[in-house]
């Protein structure tokens, strides 16, 4: 390696280095800490915004909602479709691996929509209280 590269390495390695130690040698005030979470969100809210993330009519939370609604009503619709294919069949081999497949996708798409739905729930509801 050529010797301005070497140069050009420590320097940009030290730059961190001394960052690191003015930060650690300035002494922290008490008060910067003090703060709890909602009190510091408090205190970043401009007197414009919204009370809650969701506002006063639940658009976020009905959009998502029927979204999720939509996407099971499809799996459900899937899973039987899977199942028509797969008593249709006839015996092939492969027209009974394809319905498989359709069925097993459908409940997977169930239960991601099962589980988008609650968790979509769970953190609007532990946002807006």
């Amino acid at each position: 390696m050529k010797k301005t590269t070497k140069i050009l390495l420590a320097g940009l390695l030290a730059v961190p280095m001394l960052a690191l130690g003015v930060s650690l040698a300035t002494p922290v005030p008490q008060s910067t800490f003090a703060l709890t979470m909602q009190e510091g969100a408090e205190a970043a809210k401009s007197d414009e915004q919204a009370a809650s993330l969701d506002g006063e009519t639940g658009v976020f939370k009905t959009i998502t909602n029927v979204a999720l609604y939509v996407i099971g009503a499809i799996s459900v619709l899937m899973l039987i479709y899977g199942g028509i294919r797969y008593t249709i069949s006839g015996g092939d081999t492969a027209a009974v691996t394809a319905a498989k497949n359709t069925i097993l996708y459908a409940i997977v798409g169930i239960v991601v929509a099962l589980l988008a739905f609650a968790v979509v729930n769970f953190v609007l509801t532990n946002l807006i209280s």
